[in-house]
């Protein structure tokens, strides 16, 4: 579970990235660009908390 949020996280993360850069080089349109942008905002706010600043087991072991 903890990977696939991860995973779900990072995807969202370049929906907010990769849009922009696309939008620069005239392959997207801007309103295309303004949907996966809010997109990749959801899935990353939505999952990224869940995972991010806990610490793993072996951490708390040691």
């Amino acid at each position: 579970m903890h990977i696939l949020l991860k995973l779900i996280s990072y995807i969202g993360l370049l929906l907010t990235v990769v849009p922009s850069i696309l939008v620069f080089l005239g392959q997207i349109e801007l309103s295309f660009h303004k949907t996966l942008m809010f997109v990749g905002m959801l899935m990353w706010f939505l999952t990224a908390p869940f995972w991010l600043n806990k610490q793993s087991e072996t951490e708390v072991e040691g």
